[in-house]
């Protein structure tokens, strides 16, 4: 039996409040790096030891697959015992549960499958070979963004209304997918969400035995749900027993469909609510806190709370103002080794950018120093072409009809089958309304298919039901082995790659089989999934996670959206500029300079110990050399927490660089009359923004940009300062 008090005994008094809070519905507003997974996960046995609540009644909901394995990790220790029966999963990942239940009311096939990403877009391209449109007028990138957002909102095609060409040619080709979907057994990641929304409104007694079952429903991150992931969770808990935990100071995905507004919405729908903040901070230091408060302080409509810790000041936050990108780059660079030779690994440091076009001279200046790095977000172990080639035959073995599967594997490797022989087998596929498989086994029997190409598909189909056979009688890394070697992908990559690279691609495919055992005793509670099944399920929806794991020590380059969640000791937030950070697009749509300043308050709050802001006078981007202005983020931050560096230059020959500390007359934060970022009025040259000065009162010269008339130096007095 669990000691309660060691529950609660080392938590704070908010935390111990959420954690012991009753069952009723309960919103913790939870502050960035304030403990919201502790309380999560103490609630979780707080409801099992003390309320006696059976695990097998509660439900808790992640964002990412990393989060629930950690939090089931957590709840298990807690409890010293097993987690069997408690529910832990990511949105997608229930809904998947969910539909693997209740197939047959769902419309679905058992053997149903789930797309990823790139087999959507493939798939939806095909459909637009099929009708015959230009695919350089209609991506399929496009379109697929099309349907995944209808989806999201919960819109079927035939609900769109369609007053214009595009949209009427978007919705055909979105209602063709749907026909292809449905017909070859594959489910999206968004169909996953809206067919278990659909599934649970249209089936009441379905969604009162799961009303019945979970007496308490915990959602994480819940600034993060969009429209349909919150009408899943008003189907699913329509009564009082829900935790929600989220930070409207840390809601920047308002451009995948997350909606800010659901945290007003929770407390209108489960009246009357009990809000409880944390915002005591466990991981950076007073001066970090005090710059996150003070930037995060400009935005209206917020739910309220102010971050605080009772550790140390720490160091100031160091602003350096660079001439340009290079130079930028050039001294984080050598600011990264500083920090190494100070006794803080590589995996300590990130550097931290608003979009992916700046890491390419950040890159140039990391190789210079040899100094390792990694771009976070890299390609995933189930994202690479062979573990996907491998996987594709895996699911035609599970369901015949899966065409994405069998597009991309019927010619890898290759067969003798030719694009045209292919196009033959779609048309036929498309009058008949079959699968590709279905398609091929029938012409196999008539005159339409002959020579090589025949030769191919039967061989092909052969392979295929003998692998069924393999399945049928062996263990499922032994089906894996036996899909590697017979389907010839593994000879093929040994032929077309040597050295290292084959290399990876041997050991990623030997690493396949190893986690193919973990599957061959599986038997999921309640479930009855087979091996194979749960095998590709978890293979897609690992796919689409959005968490990926260094495996050397190296630095880490990312962008700030991809920051969220994670913490480094040291932290860089480069291109500091106005248009670039806070991001023109952004300036130029309702909410969305608060959404940028929420997104550089959850930069600066990924820094435990030591951060840098840096900024460029001019930077060439797609192309051009823009002179930009310091944002108006860093302009927020407090004088006295900020530590100004400048770069000073002599020339002999060559240039030399130094920094040097700025005085407070030079400072690009001077407490001074002169500061970097200030707008300025001349009577000839209009408005502009001061961008340089050199010397103090009326006779300094002060470089400045006008919106008009472009950069020029100018004696102080004849300027007027804003």
């Amino acid at each position: 039996m669990i000691d309660t008090k060691t529950l609660i005994q080392q938590l704070n008094e908010p935390q111990r409040e959420a954690v012991t809070h009753p069952e009723s519905p309960l919103l913790v507003l939870a502050g960035a790096g304030s403990g919201k997974t502790r309380v999560l996960v103490h609630r979780i046995a707080w409801m099992a030891a003390v309320n006696s609540m059976s695990l097998h009644s509660i439900l808790a909901v992640t964002f990412t697959n990393k989060a629930a394995a950690e939090m089931r990790s957590r709840v298990e220790s807690l409890l010293s015992q097993s987690t069997r029966g408690l529910w832990i999963g990511t949105f997608h990942g229930i809904a998947h549960r969910l539909l693997r239940l209740h197939h047959n009311d769902a419309q679905l096939p058992e053997a149903f499958q789930v797309l990823d990403t790139d087999d959507q877009v493939r798939l939806v391209k095909r459909i637009i070979k099929d009708l015959r449109l230009d695919d350089k007028q209609w991506p399929a990138r496009q379109t697929t963004w099309f349907i995944n957002s209808h989806k999201e909102e919960g819109r079927r095609a035939v609900a769109i209304p369609a007053h214009d060409d595009f949209t009427l040619t978007q919705k055909r080709i979105y209602e063709h997918y749907e026909s292809q979907c449905q017909r070859s057994g594959l489910v999206d990641f968004p169909e996953l969400l809206l067919r278990t929304l659909e599934l649970l409104k249209e089936n009441p007694e379905l969604a009162e035995q799961y009303h019945r079952r979970f007496q308490h429903v915990l959602v994480d991150e819940f600034q993060d749900t969009n429209d349909i992931q919150y009408q899943l969770i008003r189907a699913l808990v329509p009564h009082q027993g829900i935790t929600v935990v989220g930070d409207d100071d840390q809601s920047i995905y308002g451009w995948r469909g997350a909606r800010i507004e659901n945290l007003n919405q929770f407390t209108q729908d489960y009246h009357p609510a009990k809000t409880i903040r944390l915002e005591q901070n466990y991981r950076s230091t007073s001066t970090v806190l005090r710059a996150a408060n003070a930037v995060i302080a400009n935005n209206l409509d917020r739910l309220g709370k102010e971050l605080w810790t009772s550790g140390e000041a720490g160091e100031p936050i160091v602003h350096y103002h660079a001439f340009n990108e290079i130079e930028e780059a050039r001294y984080v660079a050598e600011s990264l080794r500083e920090y190494h030779e100070r006794d803080l690994t590589f995996n300590d440091m990130a550097v931290l950018y608003r979009s992916n076009a700046q890491s390419r001279v950040l890159e140039e200046a990391l190789i210079r120093e040899r100094i390792p790095y990694r771009i976070y977000g890299g390609l995933r172990f189930f994202e690479r072409a062979e573990i996907k080639d491998a996987l594709c035959y895996l699911r035609l073995i599970f369901n015949r009809n899966d065409d994405a599967a069998f597009e991309r594997v019927i010619n890898t490797p290759a067969r003798g089958i030719g694009e045209k022989t292919l196009a033959i087998i779609r048309e036929f596929a498309l009058k008949q309304e079959l699968s590709l498989w279905q398609a091929v086994t029938q012409l196999l029997t008539t005159t339409e298919l002959s020579g090589r190409a025949k030769s191919g598909f039967s061989q092909f189909v052969a392979m295929i039901n003998e692998m069924e056979q393999v399945a049928n009688q062996s263990l499922l890394h032994q089906l894996v082995e036996h899909a590697i070697h017979d389907s010839g992908i593994f000879r093929m990559y040994q032929e077309k790659e040597k050295g290292e690279k084959w290399l990876s691609r041997k050991e990623n495919l030997e690493e396949l089989i190893n986690a193919a055992r973990e599957f061959d005793e599986l038997a999921e509670e309640e479930e009855a999934m087979s091996p194979l099944a749960s095998f590709l399920s978890h293979a897609a929806l690992e796919s689409g996670d959005t968490q990926a794991e260094a495996e050397e020590e190296c630095v880490q380059l990312m962008t700030l959206h991809s920051a969220k969640g994670l913490e480094f000791p040291v932290v860089f937030m480069v291109g500091m500029e106005e248009k670039l950070f806070p991001h023109q697009m952004s300036l130029d749509e309702p909410g969305g300079l608060e959404e940028e300043r929420r997104l550089c308050y959850v930069g600066i709050t990924r820094a435990m110990q030591f951060l840098t802001l840096t900024n460029a006078e001019k930077r060439r981007l797609h192309g051009k050399e823009v002179h930009a202005s310091l944002s108006r983020f860093v302009r927020e931050i407090p004088d006295d927490l900020i530590k100004p560096i400048r770069i000073t230059r002599s020339w002999h020959g060559a240039q030399q660089a130094s920094y040097q500390q700025a005085s407070p007359s030079q400072s690009a934060r001077s407490a001074g009359a002169f500061q970097i970022g200030q707008n300025v009025s001349h009577p000839k040259f209009g408005q502009g923004i001061l961008i340089d000065f050199e010397g103090e009162g009326d006779t300094a010269r002060l470089q400045i940009n006008f919106e008009q008339a472009g950069i020029k130096w100018l004696i102080r007095s004849y300027v007027e300062l804003g």
